[in-house]
Order: structure tokens, then C-alpha cells, then sequence
């Protein structure tokens, strides 16, 4: 019998708990609470790679799961960039915030209009890379600033700051180049979509 289309399975249970761990996560950089939203983050992003495993090795994948997944993340990831960008010492510039968010919002939108012509319109391996990107740099931030308001070593801090500043500019060229690569990919499957209305 097909996986009915329900919330109610393990890999959607996974994807709604990191709703309230965004919130939390949200609060911690608030009060700066960096090992708290390491932790957090840590946590959240390995049930982003739970609830996948799960939907593949056992099942059910669904168009629900898929959603609520892409959902949840979009939730994590960008609102994490969103409350980092009014931080001075997170080193996270409200244009980055403000790129990551509307990258998402317009491959969001491409992605339900080509949908709706009856065409799949799912995450490439750039689109992974720039999510990749995206959660070291974030991971990066947490640890940095914990590191830093304990008063670890400074060496260790010497090395870390260089490769941040290294992943953040990565993760701009990702973001930048998957959103430019799903927009050309969008307008193609747009122009070649069967025609429904006959």
C-alpha cells in the first residue's frame, strides 16, 4: 500500500521539531547565549539529515514531506541570518542576511510556478552546496563567539577567524551563483512546460 500523505510519520515529526528549536535558537542569539544555539544548530541540522535518511531507507517520501522539509529549513537558516545580522560581533552584515532571505523567497516562488505546470523543481547538488556553506558559516558564528566571550585561547581564535571569513565569502558566491543557476533553470522548464490548457 503507498505511504499515505500524512504529517504524522517520523521524518515530518523531524522536520516540525526544528520549528520550536528555530525559536529557541532565535532567543539564544538574542541573550548571546553562543554554546546554547551551538548546540542548537548542531541538533537541528542533524535532523535535517535524520528526517532525509529516515524518508529514504524506511519511507514514506512524500510531496508533504518534501515541502515541509524545504519549509522548516528556509525557517532555521534564514531567520538564524535574520537575528545574527543586528549582532556587531557576528560579523554577519544585514546585505548578507538580506541576500540569503530574498534568494530563498524568489527560488521559492520560481519553484511553485514551475510545479504548478506538473514539473518536479527540486534542490540540486548546488543548491546542497550553498545550504553546506550556508550552516558552517552559521556554525562558525556560534563557535567564534563562544570562544571568544570565554576567554579561550587566542591562537585558536587566529586560525578560526580567517577560515570563517573564508566560508562566509563562499557561501556569497553560492547563494549568488545556485539562486542565478535556478532562476536560468526556471525560465527554461517554463518555456518547455506541456501545455495544460487544451
Amino acid at each position: 500500500m503507498p505511504a499515505p500523505e500524512s504529517l504524522a510519520n517520523i521524518p515530518n515529526l523531524l522536520s516540525f521539531a526544528r520549528i520550536p528549536l528555530a525559536v529557541v535558537l532565535f532567543v539564544c542569539v538574542v541573550q548571546r547565549w553562543w554554546l546554547a544555539g551551538l548546540l542548537l544548530f548542531l541538533v537541528a541540522a542533524f535532523t535535517d539529515w535524520l528526517d532525509g535518511w529516515w524518508a529514504r531507507r524506511f519511507g514514506p517520501l512524500t510531496l508533504v514531506g518534501r515541502n515541509l522539509d524545504t519549509v522548516t529549513d528556509k525557517v532555521l537558516v534564514c531567520g538564524t541570518f535574520v537575528y545574527l545580522a543586528p549582532v556587531p560581533e557576528a560579523g554577519i552584515p544585514t546585505w548578507a542576511a538580506v541576500l540569503v532571505l530574498s534568494r530563498e523567497l524568489i527560488v521559492t516562488a520560481v519553484r511553485g510556478v514551475i510545479e504548478a505546470t506538473g514539473q518536479k523543481f527540486g534542490a540540486d547538488w548546488f543548491g546542497k552546496l550553498k545550504m553546506g556553506f550556508q550552516c558552517a558559516v552559521l556554525i562558525g558564528v556560534f563557535l567564534i563567539q563562544w570562544w571568544r566571550t570565554e576567554g579561550f585561547s587566542a591562537d585558536v581564535l587566529a586560525l578560526l577567524e580567517p577560515v570563517q571569513l573564508v566560508l562566509f565569502w563562499l557561501m556569497v558566491a553560492a547563494t549568488v551563483g545556485s539562486g542565478v543557476q535556478y532562476l536560468v533553470k526556471g525560465h527554461r522548464m517554463l518555456h518547455t512546460a506541456p501545455d495544460r490548457t487544451g
